[in-house]
């Protein structure tokens, strides 16, 4: 087992703030929080360097938009995070949703046909994606969910506890221990899920938006590896707190040749095709303040 985090002073402070934060905008009601959110991260965001970041990584993605354009979706994305942080102490709220049908899911079949044989499903950080972990929780009860921990451990509890109330019972942190729990249960055919769209310094070099950037390759060598299915999921926010999530068609993987680097590389290939597809039709829905490419990127590009 992983040595937990001793909680120093520093991780009580941050603690006392951050409940002081969720519990004020639980109190609100969803509608409120979600609204709040929205305005105070952006401003917020501007005063750190993602607010660079994420202008510089639009400019690179869209290089035929205007500056207008770029900085509107730049306020959008961190007013989408904002509406996020709203939406945390609501979740409850979602469950909701999700039973009586206000928040839909498009492809819930894929899933259902998975249930009991294994499958590896991928997804990013589109909108809300605590909700589109919901809708899968809630369609496949035993899927294995990895995350990134919070650096504080009282934080971490609280987010852990809040995805445990609305379905993921089984949550990995990402890491060698995370890594084995997700072999142990895809080996008795459970599915996991895991995040695909953000850098990762020891996957593979392939392009998204015409740049090369490390990409990782973990969820195809596992779909690969177990003969299961790669499908990805992915949420787009409607209007106000409404939400579509959508299970889409499997990844096309060569399973006849599941030790060839060069199908492992087309995987990972396909699947940045994939999320720069979904990224343009709503980019102002994805997370643009990541350090998704390396600076080479930004200079050969011209924004840096």
């Amino acid at each position: 087992m992983a040595k937990p985090k001793d909680v120093n002073l520093m991780f009580r402070l941050e603690a006392l703030v951050w409940n002081a934060y969720v519990g004020g905008l639980g109190a609100l009601g969803l509608e409120r929080a979600s609204k709040l959110g929205a305005a105070i991260v952006p401003s917020v965001a501007s005063l750190t360097s993602s607010w660079k970041t994420a202008l510089r990584n639009l400019r690179m993605a869209f290089p035929n938009e205007n500056d207008a354009w770029h900085r509107e979706m730049r306020k959008e994305s961190f007013r989408e995070l904002g509406r996020m942080s709203g939406e945390f102490p609501h979740m409850g709220k979602f469950l909701e949703k999700f039973r009586s049908g206000d928040v839909t899911f498009e492809g819930r079949e894929r899933i259902e046909a998975t249930l009991g044989k294994g499958a590896v499903f991928i997804g990013g950080h589109f909108t809300n994606w605590e909700v589109t972990s919901l809708c899968l929780a809630q369609t496949d009860a035993t899927c294995h969910f990895t995350y990134r921990p919070a650096n504080n451990p009282i934080i971490d509890k609280y987010i852990v506890e809040t995805r445990a109330a609305f379905g993921l019972g089984l949550q990995a942190a990402k890491g060698k221990e995370g890594g084995m729990g997700l072999l142990r249960s895809l080996k008795r055919g459970r599915s996991v899920a895991l995040m695909n769209d953000q850098k990762y310094n020891m996957g593979l070099s392939v392009p998204f938006f015409g740049y090369e950037c490390m990409t990782a390759d973990g969820p195809t060598r596992l779909a690969l590896k177990f003969k299961v299915p790669l499908i990805p999921i992915t949420g787009r926010r409607i209007e106000g707190t409404r939400f579509v999530a959508t299970a889409y068609e499997p990844i096309q993987l060569d399973y006849d040749n599941p030790d060839d680097e060069r199908t492992v590389f087309e995987g990972v290939r396909r699947i940045n095709e994939f999320m720069e597809a979904r990224v343009r039709e709503a980019p102002a829905q994805w997370f643009w303040a990541h350090r998704r490419w390396p600076k080479d990127a930004w200079k050969k590009a011209g924004v840096m």
